[in-house]
Protein backbone atom coordinates (compact mmCIF):
# COMPACT_ATOMS: atom_id res chain seq x y z
CA UNK A 1 0.00 0.00 0.00
CA UNK A 2 1.40 3.21 -0.77
CA UNK A 3 2.36 5.16 2.09
CA UNK A 4 2.75 9.44 2.89
CA UNK A 5 6.38 8.98 1.93
CA UNK A 6 5.43 9.12 -1.95
CA UNK A 7 4.54 13.06 -1.07
CA UNK A 8 7.44 13.93 0.17
CA UNK A 9 9.76 12.42 -2.47
CA UNK A 10 7.67 14.10 -5.35
CA UNK A 11 7.60 17.30 -3.76
CA UNK A 12 10.31 19.62 -2.35
CA UNK A 13 11.57 16.99 0.41
CA UNK A 14 13.44 15.47 -2.61
CA UNK A 15 15.81 17.83 -2.10
CA UNK A 16 16.58 16.33 1.46
CA UNK A 17 16.62 12.78 0.56
CA UNK A 18 19.13 13.46 -2.21
CA UNK A 19 21.48 15.25 1.00
CA UNK A 20 21.45 11.82 2.51
CA UNK A 21 22.57 10.23 -0.47
CA UNK A 22 26.40 9.13 -1.28
CA UNK A 23 29.09 10.56 -2.96
CA UNK A 24 29.25 9.51 -6.53
CA UNK A 25 25.63 8.07 -6.93
CA UNK A 26 25.27 10.20 -10.52
CA UNK A 27 28.43 9.06 -11.81
CA UNK A 28 27.27 5.44 -10.27
CA UNK A 29 24.42 5.49 -12.63
CA UNK A 30 26.31 5.75 -15.81
CA UNK A 31 28.99 3.20 -15.03
CA UNK A 32 26.75 0.38 -14.10
CA UNK A 33 24.70 1.01 -17.53
CA UNK A 34 21.74 1.91 -14.69
CA UNK A 35 21.75 5.71 -16.91
CA UNK A 36 21.68 5.71 -20.90
CA UNK A 37 21.03 8.70 -22.88
CA UNK A 38 17.16 8.53 -23.25
CA UNK A 39 16.36 11.93 -25.58
CA UNK A 40 13.78 14.24 -23.54
CA UNK A 41 12.16 11.29 -21.42
CA UNK A 42 14.58 11.62 -18.58
CA UNK A 43 16.48 14.90 -17.49
CA UNK A 44 19.49 12.43 -15.90
CA UNK A 45 20.05 9.83 -13.19
CA UNK A 46 18.30 11.91 -10.66
CA UNK A 47 14.88 12.28 -12.27
CA UNK A 48 15.51 8.05 -12.52
CA UNK A 49 16.10 7.38 -9.08
CA UNK A 50 13.59 9.81 -8.42
CA UNK A 51 11.03 7.17 -9.87
CA UNK A 52 11.73 4.38 -8.96
CA UNK A 53 12.09 5.54 -5.28
CA UNK A 54 8.31 6.37 -5.85
CA UNK A 55 7.91 3.09 -7.19
CA UNK A 56 9.92 1.24 -4.02
CA UNK A 57 9.78 3.52 -1.28
CA UNK A 58 6.00 4.22 -1.86
CA UNK A 59 5.14 1.18 -2.87
CA UNK A 60 2.99 2.08 -5.78
CA UNK A 61 2.36 0.51 -9.17
CA UNK A 62 4.23 0.81 -11.94
CA UNK A 63 1.56 2.58 -14.02
CA UNK A 64 0.74 4.69 -10.61
CA UNK A 65 4.51 5.25 -10.93
CA UNK A 66 4.37 6.28 -14.53
CA UNK A 67 1.23 8.73 -13.97
CA UNK A 68 3.00 10.80 -10.80
CA UNK A 69 6.25 10.81 -12.52
CA UNK A 70 4.39 12.77 -15.54
CA UNK A 71 2.58 15.22 -12.89
CA UNK A 72 5.85 15.98 -10.96
CA UNK A 73 7.66 16.84 -14.19
CA UNK A 74 9.95 14.05 -13.93
CA UNK A 75 9.40 12.60 -17.26
CA UNK A 76 7.09 10.67 -19.65
CA UNK A 77 7.57 7.36 -18.90
CA UNK A 78 5.40 4.37 -19.22
CA UNK A 79 5.43 1.19 -16.74
CA UNK A 80 6.73 -0.87 -19.21
CA UNK A 81 10.16 1.83 -19.33
CA UNK A 82 10.11 2.23 -15.94
CA UNK A 83 10.20 -1.86 -15.26
CA UNK A 84 13.17 -2.00 -17.77
CA UNK A 85 15.02 1.17 -15.85
CA UNK A 86 14.01 -0.79 -12.59
CA UNK A 87 16.05 -4.34 -14.07
CA UNK A 88 18.74 -2.33 -15.54
CA UNK A 89 19.26 -0.27 -12.21
CA UNK A 90 20.04 -3.51 -10.25
CA UNK A 91 23.70 -3.09 -9.63
CA UNK A 92 23.54 0.89 -8.87
CA UNK A 93 20.52 0.18 -6.45
CA UNK A 94 22.99 -2.40 -4.86
CA UNK A 95 25.89 -0.27 -4.97
CA UNK A 96 23.83 2.63 -3.47
CA UNK A 97 22.78 0.38 -0.40
CA UNK A 98 25.84 -0.81 0.13
CA UNK A 99 27.67 3.03 0.18
CA UNK A 100 24.60 3.94 2.16
CA UNK A 101 25.18 1.43 4.62
CA UNK A 102 28.95 2.13 4.84
CA UNK A 103 27.79 6.00 5.84
CA UNK A 104 25.72 4.56 8.86
CA UNK A 105 29.16 2.64 10.11
CA UNK A 106 31.31 5.58 9.66
CA UNK A 107 28.97 7.93 12.15
CA UNK A 108 28.73 5.15 14.71
CA UNK A 109 30.68 6.39 17.97
CA UNK A 110 33.39 4.83 19.13
CA UNK A 111 32.51 2.26 21.52
CA UNK A 112 35.15 -0.06 23.31
CA UNK A 113 33.31 -3.04 22.27
CA UNK A 114 30.18 -3.32 19.49
CA UNK A 115 27.83 -5.50 20.12
CA UNK A 116 26.06 -6.88 17.42
CA UNK A 117 22.71 -9.05 15.69
CA UNK A 118 22.80 -10.93 12.90
CA UNK A 119 20.22 -13.05 11.61
CA UNK A 120 18.26 -13.82 7.86
CA UNK A 121 14.69 -13.13 6.94
CA UNK A 122 13.17 -14.54 3.41
CA UNK A 123 11.00 -13.49 0.84
CA UNK A 124 8.61 -14.73 -1.62
CA UNK A 125 7.80 -13.73 -4.93
CA UNK A 126 3.75 -13.51 -5.69
CA UNK A 127 2.17 -17.18 -6.42
CA UNK A 128 5.41 -18.56 -4.69
CA UNK A 129 4.95 -21.94 -2.02
CA UNK A 130 7.93 -20.85 -0.24
CA UNK A 131 10.56 -18.38 -0.10
CA UNK A 132 12.89 -17.08 -3.07
CA UNK A 133 14.96 -14.80 -1.68
CA UNK A 134 17.00 -14.53 1.47
CA UNK A 135 18.22 -11.56 3.00
CA UNK A 136 21.22 -11.72 5.78
CA UNK A 137 21.40 -8.86 7.95
CA UNK A 138 23.18 -7.25 11.34
CA UNK A 139 23.13 -4.16 13.07
CA UNK A 140 24.75 -2.81 15.78
CA UNK A 141 22.85 -2.84 18.96
CA UNK A 142 24.19 0.62 20.38
CA UNK A 143 22.84 2.34 17.80
CA UNK A 144 20.36 -0.15 16.29
CA UNK A 145 21.74 0.65 12.75
CA UNK A 146 22.45 -1.89 9.70
CA UNK A 147 26.51 -2.32 9.74
CA UNK A 148 26.12 -5.28 7.11
CA UNK A 149 23.43 -7.02 4.69
CA UNK A 150 23.99 -9.52 2.05
CA UNK A 151 21.51 -10.55 -0.22
CA UNK A 152 21.27 -14.23 -1.45
CA UNK A 153 18.92 -16.59 -3.21
CA UNK A 154 16.94 -19.25 -0.87
CA UNK A 155 19.95 -21.45 -1.04
CA UNK A 156 21.76 -19.04 0.69
CA UNK A 157 22.44 -20.94 4.07
CA UNK A 158 22.55 -18.48 7.04
CA UNK A 159 26.44 -18.77 8.80
CA UNK A 160 28.60 -16.31 10.40
CA UNK A 161 31.10 -17.24 8.12
CA UNK A 162 29.04 -14.33 5.20
CA UNK A 163 29.78 -11.42 8.24
CA UNK A 164 33.03 -9.34 8.36
CA UNK A 165 34.24 -9.68 12.06
CA UNK A 166 36.71 -6.97 13.61
CA UNK A 167 38.72 -7.62 16.91
CA UNK A 168 36.60 -7.09 19.53
CA UNK A 169 33.08 -7.73 17.80
CA UNK A 170 30.55 -9.29 20.22
CA UNK A 171 28.57 -11.38 17.57
CA UNK A 172 24.67 -12.68 18.67
CA UNK A 173 23.21 -14.96 16.97
CA UNK A 174 19.93 -17.47 16.90
CA UNK A 175 19.95 -21.37 17.06
CA UNK A 176 20.91 -21.25 13.56
CA UNK A 177 24.44 -20.16 13.97
CA UNK A 178 25.13 -22.64 16.62
CA UNK A 179 28.10 -24.60 15.44
CA UNK A 180 31.57 -25.00 15.83
CA UNK A 181 32.39 -23.54 12.35
CA UNK A 182 30.64 -20.31 12.46
CA UNK A 183 31.86 -19.82 16.02
CA UNK A 184 35.62 -20.47 14.84
CA UNK A 185 35.26 -17.58 12.23
CA UNK A 186 34.03 -15.10 14.85
CA UNK A 187 37.19 -16.13 17.27
CA UNK A 188 39.47 -16.46 15.09
CA UNK A 189 38.60 -12.59 14.26
CA UNK A 190 39.50 -12.21 17.92
CA UNK A 191 35.93 -11.38 18.74
CA UNK A 192 33.55 -12.97 20.97
CA UNK A 193 30.02 -14.63 20.05
CA UNK A 194 26.84 -15.34 22.57
CA UNK A 195 24.38 -17.50 20.58
CA UNK A 196 21.33 -19.60 21.02
CA UNK A 197 22.37 -23.03 22.17
CA UNK A 198 21.44 -26.14 19.58
CA UNK A 199 23.33 -29.08 21.71
CA UNK A 200 23.15 -31.08 18.72
CA UNK A 201 24.70 -29.00 16.17
CA UNK A 202 27.04 -27.38 18.79
CA UNK A 203 28.26 -29.85 21.07
CA UNK A 204 30.14 -28.69 24.26
CA UNK A 205 32.97 -30.33 26.19
CA UNK A 206 34.25 -30.14 29.56
CA UNK A 207 38.39 -29.94 30.58
CA UNK A 208 38.74 -33.68 29.82
CA UNK A 209 37.46 -33.50 26.34
CA UNK A 210 34.24 -35.43 27.58
CA UNK A 211 31.28 -34.26 25.75
CA UNK A 212 28.97 -32.34 28.28
CA UNK A 213 25.31 -33.81 29.09
CA UNK A 214 23.41 -30.51 28.93
CA UNK A 215 20.15 -31.95 29.82
CA UNK A 216 21.81 -33.53 33.11
CA UNK A 217 23.65 -30.39 33.57
CA UNK A 218 20.63 -27.71 33.66
CA UNK A 219 17.87 -29.99 34.88
CA UNK A 220 18.42 -29.36 38.78
CA UNK A 221 17.74 -25.85 38.13
CA UNK A 222 14.91 -23.78 39.64
CA UNK A 223 12.86 -21.00 38.17
CA UNK A 224 15.06 -17.91 37.43
CA UNK A 225 18.10 -19.24 38.75
CA UNK A 226 21.30 -19.50 36.27
CA UNK A 227 23.47 -22.17 35.48
CA UNK A 228 27.07 -20.76 34.64
CA UNK A 229 29.16 -24.12 33.53
CA UNK A 230 33.30 -23.75 32.16
CA UNK A 231 33.14 -25.40 28.42
CA UNK A 232 34.64 -25.92 25.21
CA UNK A 233 34.00 -25.98 21.51
CA UNK A 234 35.99 -28.46 19.27
CA UNK A 235 36.91 -26.89 15.39
CA UNK A 236 36.37 -29.69 12.45
CA UNK A 237 40.28 -29.18 12.43
CA UNK A 238 40.75 -30.22 16.18
CA UNK A 239 40.93 -26.26 17.48
CA UNK A 240 39.85 -26.26 21.24
CA UNK A 241 37.64 -22.91 22.01
CA UNK A 242 37.14 -22.07 25.53
CA UNK A 243 33.69 -20.80 26.51
CA UNK A 244 31.06 -20.99 28.94
CA UNK A 245 27.28 -22.71 29.08
CA UNK A 246 24.81 -19.91 30.53
CA UNK A 247 21.35 -21.34 31.39
CA UNK A 248 18.25 -19.83 32.85
CA UNK A 249 15.17 -21.99 34.23
CA UNK A 250 12.01 -20.20 32.18
CA UNK A 251 8.80 -19.50 34.13
CA UNK A 252 6.15 -21.77 33.58
CA UNK A 253 4.32 -19.61 31.42
CA UNK A 254 7.73 -18.61 29.43
CA UNK A 255 8.13 -22.53 29.29
CA UNK A 256 4.71 -23.06 27.57
CA UNK A 257 5.11 -20.16 25.27
CA UNK A 258 8.79 -21.66 24.41
CA UNK A 259 7.11 -25.19 23.89
CA UNK A 260 4.05 -24.15 21.80
CA UNK A 261 6.06 -22.22 19.24
CA UNK A 262 8.24 -25.65 18.74
CA UNK A 263 5.09 -27.32 18.41
CA UNK A 264 4.42 -25.41 15.49
CA UNK A 265 7.03 -25.08 13.71
CA UNK A 266 7.43 -29.23 14.16
CA UNK A 267 3.63 -28.91 12.48
CA UNK A 268 4.83 -26.89 9.26
CA UNK A 269 7.63 -28.45 8.83
CA UNK A 270 6.16 -32.01 9.42
CA UNK A 271 8.57 -33.23 12.18
CA UNK A 272 7.84 -34.30 15.90
CA UNK A 273 9.38 -32.76 18.61
CA UNK A 274 11.43 -35.01 21.33
CA UNK A 275 10.30 -35.24 24.73
CA UNK A 276 14.02 -34.37 25.56
CA UNK A 277 12.96 -31.01 23.29
CA UNK A 278 9.78 -30.05 24.66
CA UNK A 279 12.26 -30.33 28.47
CA UNK A 280 14.87 -28.45 26.97
CA UNK A 281 11.94 -25.39 26.30
CA UNK A 282 12.23 -25.08 29.48
CA UNK A 283 15.58 -23.31 29.79
CA UNK A 284 17.28 -20.53 27.67
CA UNK A 285 20.50 -21.83 26.72
CA UNK A 286 24.08 -19.69 25.38
CA UNK A 287 27.06 -20.54 24.69
CA UNK A 288 29.32 -17.61 24.88
CA UNK A 289 32.65 -17.30 24.54
CA UNK A 290 32.93 -13.89 26.61
CA UNK A 291 35.08 -14.36 30.36
CA UNK A 292 33.60 -15.00 33.68
CA UNK A 293 34.00 -10.81 33.98
CA UNK A 294 30.87 -11.02 32.35
CA UNK A 295 28.12 -12.79 34.99
CA UNK A 296 25.62 -14.97 33.76
CA UNK A 297 23.31 -13.13 34.36
CA UNK A 298 24.31 -10.42 32.25
CA UNK A 299 24.72 -12.70 29.77
CA UNK A 300 21.33 -13.54 29.17
CA UNK A 301 20.38 -9.36 29.35
CA UNK A 302 22.76 -9.19 26.45
CA UNK A 303 20.91 -11.96 24.62
CA UNK A 304 17.68 -10.19 25.17
CA UNK A 305 19.21 -7.47 23.04
CA UNK A 306 19.07 -9.71 19.86
CA UNK A 307 15.44 -9.41 19.71
CA UNK A 308 15.71 -5.34 17.81
CA UNK A 309 16.90 -7.41 15.38
CA UNK A 310 13.39 -9.06 14.68
CA UNK A 311 12.02 -6.04 14.98
CA UNK A 312 13.62 -3.99 12.52
CA UNK A 313 12.66 -7.14 10.59
CA UNK A 314 8.66 -6.33 11.30
CA UNK A 315 9.21 -2.76 10.44
CA UNK A 316 10.87 -3.56 6.80
CA UNK A 317 7.92 -5.78 6.36
CA UNK A 318 5.40 -4.01 7.42
CA UNK A 319 6.34 -0.52 6.48
CA UNK A 320 8.52 -0.69 3.57
CA UNK A 321 6.71 -4.06 2.39
CA UNK A 322 9.52 -5.99 2.16
CA UNK A 323 7.85 -9.26 2.77
CA UNK A 324 5.80 -9.32 -0.84
CA UNK A 325 7.89 -9.40 -3.60
CA UNK A 326 6.07 -7.66 -6.72
CA UNK A 327 8.82 -9.35 -9.57
CA UNK A 328 8.43 -12.49 -10.77
CA UNK A 329 11.79 -11.96 -12.83
CA UNK A 330 15.56 -12.71 -10.84
CA UNK A 331 17.29 -9.61 -12.29
CA UNK A 332 13.97 -7.17 -11.34
CA UNK A 333 13.48 -9.27 -7.54
CA UNK A 334 16.88 -8.17 -6.93
CA UNK A 335 16.65 -4.64 -8.23
CA UNK A 336 13.67 -4.54 -5.91
CA UNK A 337 14.59 -5.93 -3.29
CA UNK A 338 18.09 -3.19 -3.02
CA UNK A 339 15.93 -0.93 -3.76
CA UNK A 340 14.05 -1.52 -0.29
CA UNK A 341 17.13 -1.85 1.99
CA UNK A 342 18.31 1.07 0.07
CA UNK A 343 15.11 2.62 1.34
CA UNK A 344 15.50 1.31 4.95
CA UNK A 345 19.19 2.79 5.19
CA UNK A 346 18.17 6.57 3.86
CA UNK A 347 14.97 5.64 6.68
CA UNK A 348 17.87 5.11 9.39
CA UNK A 349 20.38 8.24 8.85
CA UNK A 350 17.42 10.81 8.50
CA UNK A 351 16.61 9.32 11.89
CA UNK A 352 19.98 9.75 12.79
CA UNK A 353 20.36 13.35 11.53
CA UNK A 354 16.93 14.20 13.13
CA UNK A 355 17.97 13.07 16.52
CA UNK A 356 21.24 15.11 16.18
CA UNK A 357 19.63 18.21 14.78
CA UNK A 358 17.98 21.18 15.73
CA UNK A 359 14.26 20.10 14.96
CA UNK A 360 13.07 23.88 13.08
CA UNK A 361 15.67 23.15 10.37
CA UNK A 362 17.64 20.92 8.10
Amino acid sequence: MPTDLAEDLIADDWAVVREFLPKGWEEQARKTGAWRRSGRKLDGPDALLHILMIHLAAGYSLQETASRAKQAGLGAVSAVSIFKRLQASEEWLRWLAAAERALLVRRLPKLKRRVRAVDATTVSEPGSTGADWRLHYAINLTSLQCDFFELTDVHGGETWRRVPVQPGDVVLGDRIYANPVGVAHVLRAAGDVLVRLNPHTLPLYDSEGVRVNVFKAVRRLKVGQHLDLPTWVKSANGEIFTGRLVALRRSAAATRHEQRRLLRKASKQKKKVSAQGLELARYLLIWTSLSAAHPARDITEIYRWRWQIELGFKRMKSILGLGHLPKTDPVSARAWLHGKILTSLLVERMIQTANTFSPWGY
